[in-house]
This record gives C-alpha cells, structure tokens and sequence, in this order.
C-alpha cells in the first residue's frame, strides 16, 4: 500500500510541475508549498493583488473580444476611416480582432493553470512576466474600449442589437461557466475553517447564479416569435453594388449584384468638371484608381474638377486586387480578375440603362459639386436630366433621397419613390409623400418599422453584411436592406437564432435545472 501510494505521488509530481513551471515559471519539484483548500492560497498581498487583476483582465478581454467581433459588420467602414486618416489601406480590424482572440486566449491559459493549481492545493506565485503580461491586456482591453465608445459611438448601438440575437446562447454560456466554477468554489468552501470564510466564499457565486438563472424573464428579441408571424425575406440592395466580388461602383460590381439575384443597386452619384454625372463615393480619386500613376500631382484633387475625359483615362479596378478591402473576401477567378483589371469609372446614365434593363430598384447618394465648380448650382437639373432623358429608366424604379429640392423633383419627375433618410413622425412623412425610411441599421426598431408600415411606409437599413443582423432586420419586419454582401445573404432561407416562446422557455428551463442539478452534486460530493 505505502509503495503504491509513493508510486501514485510521484507519478502525479510532473503534472504538478508542469502546471507550476507555466504558471511560476518554477519547475524543480520541492520549490512548491503547499495550502489547505478554503486557506489562503496566496501568502502575499501582492499575490492577492495579482490574482485580482487576473480576473478583471479575464473579463475585460472577453468583453472587447465579443465587443469587436460584434462589430465585423463595420470593418470596412474602420479600415476605410483609417485609410483616410493614414494614407495606405491596410486591414486593421482583422489585425485588432486577432490581437484581442490572442490575448484573451492568454489569460484563460493563466486562469486554468490558476484553477488548476488550487485544485491541487498549490500556493500560486505568478511569474513577474505573466504579471506583466497580465497588465498588458488589462490596459489593452480598457483602453481599446474607451477608444471604441469615444470614436465609434455608434458601436454601442451594434453591440445592444447583437445581444436581442444571441442573449439566449449568452445566456447558456454563462451558466457553463459557473458550472464549471461549482468545483473549486465547493471545494475551498467545505474546507473552509470558519463560516464566514464559507459564506464569502459561496455567497457571491450564488448571488451571481441566481441572478442568470432569472435574466431570461427580462430578455427580448424580435427572433422569439410563434410560429406563422415571421414576415417575408427583406430585399437586398447591392451597396456600391458587390464590393466584396468586384471594384466598388463599377460595372462589374453592379452586374455581380444582379447575377446573384439582388433586388437593388445602391451608389454615389459625383458630377465631372464638364457636367458630367459619374459614380464615385470619396472625395478624391486616390483609394479606387490608378491616380497616382496617371496623374501624379493631382492625388489630392477633388473629383468633380476632373473632366470626364480626364476621368476616362483612369482604372478603377487594380487597386481592388491589390488592396483586398474586404475581411474573408476569397479569391476571384482567372476570369474575374481579368474582369476587374479592366473596369473603369461608370456614369450615372450607363448605371441607370443597367437598371432598367434588369429591372432593378436604384438609390444612390447626391454629392454637390465643391465651390467654383461650374455646375454647383445646377447639379441637381444635370442629374434629373440624365434621369427622365438619357437613361429613360422607369421612374418607380427610381427611389429619390436627396431631401433639398424635393417638391421641385416632384413637380418635374412625378413617379419617383420619394424616400427620407432619418426617422420623422408619421404625418410629416405622408405629407411629403414619403413611401420609403433609408435608414442607419443602428436605428433599427421592431417597434418603429411596425408603426411606419401601418403608414404603408416601407423601411429600408443600411449597410448590413453579417447574417446575425440580417436576420435581426428579417424578425424586426425590415423591407429591405442594403448591403455589401448580397452573395452571402441570399442564401439565408430563415433567420439565425429562430425559435418560437415555446422552445426558448424548454432550452431555458431544462438549462437551469441541468445546471442546478450538477451543482448540487458537486457541493453534494
């Protein structure tokens, strides 16, 4: 018996190193000391100290970690922001989302090690690089978050709409979690050697559970709905057309959309020195063309005071291949890619006779022409000329946003779908003869597109690329949505995270009482 225990201790000691070599970088045997579960495992303030702070980087890195990756909807606006500000297109979003899976995968390694450790009875000496690096992600993680609720304000928004899809599955998460934690809770408690070291101990823990076990009676989402009430499938308008499959606003772009079956086509709409109406959404030609190369002195230049057959001369494809502007792009076809090298800057005329031939729903952005541009004050005539004249386009095909000169496009071009870019209150918007909302998806309501579709006011949210916020769009009631993944969404035939009151109350129920019941065992052993 004393041979076999001796044997089972020393075959045990490697694991024990181990855990202690990663954790205190202490990897001879007899460094170890050794504490009673429920008895201080740290002999140090500083120690107490650091495990705090092991915690707060834990959960603060878990919070940027899902706040980011919520976020994947905007990278390209980010990346686009930092082009802007930069001068070079680089994707930053990818590099900060792999940062901060990096580093939160980090401190979970240094919690389980920790967990292990006291499971053992270990006392636990966190090696000052550990304790470094801890600090590193904490100050990470906050800063990055105040960063994000300081310049990107409307993130917040994305993040509360995230959670109406997956609070559900958050919600089973967590509850993994302390089930998890049930084991070394239980056993530092039982053996503890005083009543409030227990009730300090198991208290919180059992504050924290009930608190999730009771969350989901005031959970939300417009997913959890019977059976039967779901509407119809929000259309998808192609944003810039397909920019993740072709150059943003180009012919290439604009037939991908079609090809995979968009309902819509979305775009900017600039005016050339000469008068000449053409899409392009910057200001400058320098982030999608080859400006550098042609005119080299002209990088800053604004748009509109190039003629169109200056604008001509340019390629508005290659930097697409080499920039790759978007996040999990894949890649194109021989064929393709030949395609794209060759694209060069559309007009507002050769968009819309694309349209109409196809029959598809045009919206698209008005950018007055800058100071001494020859056609300032006549832009708004140039463009409706090209409209009702050149492109002849079927005007209910025509979904009009620009709010300046409404009444006069109205009495000139009557047919047009008059839409209004914000919210307004219902009698205004029928007294313009608004048909259509274009808004910002942070301002998406399932309330709101109720109220407005009781109006027969449709509603319409941009940009939205990721399935989730899709399909939060599709249970909200959405009409229609723009956006730069039409090739990914079409195939969505329901809505992710669907599931009726019925279903959510059994995946509710039977995870609290399968949780309940496996922590009572363990307190139990």
């Amino acid at each position: 018996v004393v041979r076999r225990r001796l044997l089972q201790r020393y075959e045990h000691q490697p694991f024990i190193s181990c855990l202690a070599g990663f954790y205190s970088c202490r990897w001879r045997r007899y460094q170890r000391e050794r504490t009673e579960p429920g008895k201080c495992c740290c002999n140090m303030v500083n120690e107490l100290k650091v495990s705090t702070d092991l915690d707060f980087s834990f959960c603060f890195s878990l919070v940027f970690l899902y706040t980011w990756g919520e976020g994947k909807n905007d990278y390209n606006g980010f990346d686009w922001y930092n082009y802007g500000s930069l001068g070079f297109w680089f994707l930053w979003s990818l590099v900060i989302l792999i940062v901060a899976a990096v580093l939160f995968a980090y401190i979970s390694f240094l919690l389980v090690l920790a967990m292990c450790l006291l499971a053992e009875g270990q006392q636990l000496y966190l090696h000052w690089s550990h304790k470094i690096g801890t600090f590193l992600v904490l100050l990470f993680s906050i800063s990055s978050l105040f960063a994000l609720s300081i310049l990107w304000r409307d993130h917040r928004k994305t993040v509360r709409l995230s959670f109406q899809v997956t609070a559900p599955y958050l919600h089973i998460g967590a509850i993994a979690i302390m089930v998890l934690l049930a084991w070394p809770v239980a056993l530092h408690a039982i053996r503890a050697d005083k009543k409030v070291t227990q009730v300090i101990i198991v208290g919180p823990y059992l504050a924290i559970l009930l608190f999730l076990f009771l969350i989901p009676l005031g959970m939300y989402s417009p997913c959890i709905r019977e059976m039967g009430t779901l509407g119809p499938k929000p259309a998808l308008i192609g944003h810039r057309g397909a920019p993740m499959l072709a150059p943003e606003n180009t012919e290439m772009s604009f037939l991908k959309t079609i090809e995979h079956g968009g309902d819509g086509l979305e775009t900017d709409v600039a005016i050339s020195y000469d008068g000449v109406p053409f899409l392009m959404h910057d200001d400058t030609l320098r982030r999608t063309t080859n400006i550098q190369e042609v005119y080299p002195n002209d990088t800053d230049k604004a748009a509109s005071f190039f003629s169109w057959d200056d604008l001509q001369k340019l390629n508005a494809g290659t930097w697409f291949l080499k920039n790759k502007p978007f996040v999990g792009m894949g890649s194109l076809s021989k064929a393709d890619q030949n395609q794209a090298m060759n694209q060069s800057i559309c007009t507002l005329s050769s968009f819309l006779r694309l349209a109409n031939s196809h029959n598809k729903l045009v919206i698209f952005d008005l950018y007055r022409p800058p100071e001494k541009h020859p056609y300032r004050n006549l832009w708004i005539r140039q463009i409706l000329d090209v409209i009702l004249k050149e492109s002849k386009i079927k005007r209910h095909l025509v979904l009009w946003l620009h709010n300046g000169v409404r009444s006069f496009v109205q009495s000139v071009a009557p047919g047009f779908q008059h839409t209004m870019g914000r919210k307004a209150p219902i009698e205004d918007l029928l007294k313009h003869n608004i048909v259509k909302l274009n808004l910002v998806y942070t301002d998406m309501s399932s309330e709101d597109i109720r109220k407005y579709a009781e109006a027969n006011i449709t509603t319409n949210f941009y940009v939205v690329n990721e399935p989730w916020l899709y399909s939060l769009a599709w249970c909200s009631g959405a009409h229609s949505v723009t956006t730069n993944a039409v090739h990914l969404l079409k195939d969505l035939s329901q809505p992710l995270f669907l599931m009726t009151p019925q279903q959510y109350n059994i995946m509710w129920i039977l995870t609290d009482l399968t949780s309940a019941f496996l922590i009572s065992l363990i307190f139990a052993l």
